[in-house]
């Protein structure tokens, strides 16, 4: 399974969805906008938006922490 989060270092739903993976044991890659240019443009094109969090799990794009969709992405056998 291939977890990626965009995150900016203020935002709280951001820490608040990796606080969840943690706690679910998912590993995930955190890829920082603010300081990563290409992040951030492959994020814009994957989710059409430029808010935060964006969550990429095995091609299904989540955007901000719902908890729920998360869930359901995760129960998804990839």
């Amino acid at each position: 399974m291939t977890v990626k989060i965009y995150t900016t270092t203020t935002c709280p739903y951001c820490r608040m969805a990796k606080d969840f993976f943690k706690k679910k044991g998912v590993k995930y890659e955190e890829l920082n906008v603010e300081t990563n240019p290409k992040a951030a443009a492959e994020m814009v094109a994957k989710s059409h938006q430029m808010g935060v969090p964006v969550i990429d799990i095995n091609g299904k794009i989540i955007t901000g922490f719902d908890k729920q969709a998360i869930e359901n992405a995760l129960a998804v056998k990839a």
